[in-house]
């Protein structure tokens, strides 16, 4: 049978201090609804001595929020104690949770009084806290650094002085797993009372180490987690509740233990508390990351798509997101592009079979409509370009692919071919063009200057081909977002009773430029031959 690790929530207390995550009274508020429809057990929703405004949103969260624990932090002092009580009265349930240091470092330099001092302290606080509510939690800060021995009789005495809760925190992020498991072991081994208290952890993230040393913690007999939403926290940051929490459903077997938090709300979690803090998220974090649910890697889309068990340990939807996504990049394999493009509406056909479509449809048919009908040796083709694109820009687009289908396989025969174009311009250099094109199969070459560099790559070109056509309208748009965006040109050109429309798509605007007026040549040379007078509706 798995225990039930209590989770208690530290985002709007030990979260907020992180530097620059402070949250106003109504930002808190919606935060902890959040909490409380995670059904997070403990809300630490502030430290009410701290400021008027930190008494007010831990008030106010203890009226209005319903379901977990609400928890207001107080040192061992009279008065910090009686200011969380007054806090935190509204509650449905309310805690107090009262600290001091217990390590000789902290003993000597920050509280300047000896062990004795210090346990008289934490008794007397934890006795004062008791006359408020039966819910008290005192907090051994700095435990993992002090005496063991002295830890012990601290927490004796704690538990014996009516603590129902003691936290056994890593304040500095110090401790190694094995080690920290080893300290609780201790603690259970060796006070005589402990079973009359649930025993906490709350691990600091100084050295990487939070969630693992939480966890080993709870091999050990922890019965409570001190956490927050992202990780944030003080420093380097806490454990991270999505974390633990996932851990503990994913190896429940093994742990043993599991938690009452429903991880269908995470996600939504973790948004709000980036929004309301304005801490972003690293890709690559666990559990709610941008990278989390994603994969680009060739080997692991194709295993993903066979079986996603197979890369996926647990499902995007049981932390609340809606799917997974295959990222495509260089490191895409063909698996995952062609399932891309048949999300798109594509369908891929032999080559024997699209003969037979090609008789019912027309191979100019409009790219608008679906399901556009692709042939495998085309989807080589557009394998290829699409691995050369990858390496060019970090991320691809629908729209890149759309453009990729558009120019390998919904085309007229090719009567021109760009196979090379240099260009050189500047502030002081009149701009120049030099191109090396196929022209009806033959190899041909020329430069040419303009007022521009697309106006030289374009003046070139027209010389190469002898065109006469008349250019009358020129568009440039980023197919998408970012400095690596691809950039898409529709030219259009009229030459005696006709008129046509190119496009291209590179991510360098001179070359689209100049595969937009060779499309458009080419549609001129197709339409002479077969005379006709317009060719908008053609695909390119």
């Amino acid at each position: 049978m798995s225990r039930i690790i209590k989770i208690f929530d530290t985002t709007l207390r030990d979260g907020e201090q992180s530097p620059g995550c402070s949250m106003n009274i109504d930002e808190k508020l919606m935060v902890a609804r959040q909490l409380a429809r995670m059904k997070v057990d403990i809300i630490e929703a502030g430290f009410p001595i701290a400021s008027e405004g930190d008494f007010e949103a831990v008030k106010r969260i203890a009226q209005e929020v319903k379901g977990p624990v609400i928890c207001g932090l107080a040192r061992t002092t009279d008065k910090d104690i009686d200011r969380a009580a007054e806090a935190i009265k509204p509650a449905e349930r309310g805690r107090i949770h009262t600290f001091l240091a217990t390590s000789d470092i902290h003993l000597k330099f920050k509280l300047r009084k000896d062990r004795s001092q210090v346990l008289d302290m934490a008794v007397a606080a934890v006795k004062r806290a008791r006359k408020y509510t039966d819910d008290v939690e005192f907090s051994a800060e700095d435990a993992t650094r002090s005496d063991i021995d002295y830890l012990c009789k601290v927490v004796e005495a704690a538990i014996s002085a009516g603590a129902a809760t003691v936290n056994i925190p890593d304040t500095v992020g110090y401790a190694i797993p094995q080690e920290y498991a080893e300290r609780i072991k201790n603690l259970f081994d060796r006070v005589p009372n402990i079973d009359k208290a649930v025993i906490s952890v709350h691990c600091h993230n100084d050295l990487g180490l939070a969630v693992s040393n939480s966890l080993a913690a709870v091999l050990s007999g922890a019965g409570q987690v001190e956490c927050t939403i992202n990780g944030i926290g003080e420093r380097a940051g806490n454990a991270a509740m999505e974390e633990i929490v996932m851990a503990l459903r994913t190896r429940e077997p093994y742990f043993e233990a599991r938690t009452n938090i429903v991880t269908e709300e995470i996600m939504a979690a973790s948004r709000l508390v980036r929004n309301v803090t304005g801490m972003t998220v690293q890709a690559n974090k666990a559990i709610v990351g941008a990278n989390a649910f994603a994969h680009e890697s060739g080997i692991h889309q194709d295993g993903f798509l066979k079986e996603k068990s197979t890369y996926e340990i647990m499902t995007p939807e049981s932390v609340g997101i809606k799917q997974s996504t295959l990222i495509l990049g260089k490191h895409s394999g063909r698996h995952a592009l062609k399932e891309r493009y048949k999300e798109l509406g594509y369908k891929f056909v032999s080559d024997s079979v699209m003969i037979q479509e090609g008789e019912k449809e027309p191979p100019e048919k409009d790219v608008s409509r679906v399901p556009f009908y692709v042939k495998e040796s085309d989807f080589d083709k557009i394998f290829e370009r699409f691995k050369k694109l990858a390496d060019q820009k970090k991320d691809i687009f629908d729209e890149d692919l759309e453009a990729l289908v558009a120019e390998e396989v919904f085309r007229i025969p090719q009567a021109y071919e760009l196979k090379k174009l240099f260009v050189r311009s500047g502030t002081d250099t009149k701009p120049q063009a030099d191109i090396v094109m196929a022209v009806y199969g033959a190899e041909e070459e020329n430069s040419s200057s303009g007022d521009g560099p697309v106006d030289a790559a374009l003046r070139t070109i027209a010389e190469v081909t002898k065109t006469k056509s008349r250019m009358f309208a020129y568009e440039v748009k980023a197919i998408t977002g970012g400095t690596d965006a691809q950039g898409e040109v529709v030219v259009r050109l009229r030459e005696d009773n006709f008129t046509v429309m190119g496009q291209g798509s590179d991510t360098d605007i001179i070359v689209a430029s100049a595969k937009a007026y060779i499309n458009a040549l080419n549609k001129l040379e197709y339409l002479k031959k077969r005379g006709e007078k317009t060719v908008e509706k053609m695909c390119e």
